[in-house]
């Protein structure tokens, strides 16, 4: 399945994409790149948006189909992040958490969709330090119980 025929509000994860290496470079740059998963929110004759990596992208039907894609299933791996193992990557499914707390959370980038990588977790499971964006975040388990994650698939 291409890009170009896919639906929009559901998942998908890129299995391949057929362009020149610039383009493909360019591409990659914008977080556009094999096994990633995006998005597809509105689509016209000529061109569709997606949302990569929670950025919105816009592309043109010459791009479109040459990107092949599959339907990426979340639930299948949904566990909460404390439960995550050390050394394994996961997607923020959402914060099961009061709107203060939330919004705190929120407010130190952990939102949906965004690709976590859990570094550490302390020799009495309290506390667990993840990579996210370019920093390290320590959270207690208390917090990390609350937020449900996505485990990528290896």
């Amino acid at each position: 399945m291409f890009l170009i025929d896919a639906k929009p509000n559901i998942n998908y994860q890129i299995q391949h994409i057929d362009l020149d290496d610039e383009a493909l470079k360019h591409l990659m740059t914008l977080g556009l790149k094999q096994g990633g998963l995006l998005k597809l929110v509105a689509k016209t004759k000529s061109n569709a948006i997606i949302i990569i990596k929670g950025s919105r992208l816009a592309l043109d039907n010459s791009i479109l189909e040459r990107i092949s894609i599959k339907p990426y299933e979340f639930e299948s791996n949904c566990l909460a992040l404390s439960d995550l193992t050390v050394g394994s990557f996961a997607y923020i499914k959402e914060i099961n958490s009061d709107s203060q707390t939330k919004r705190r959370l929120m407010d130190m980038g952990l939102t949906k969709h965004t690709k976590i990588y859990l570094r550490k977790v302390a020799p009495l499971g309290d506390p667990l330090e993840i990579s996210l964006r370019g920093y390290e975040l320590t959270l207690r388990k208390s917090e990390a119980q609350l937020i449900t994650v996505i485990q990528e698939r290896e």
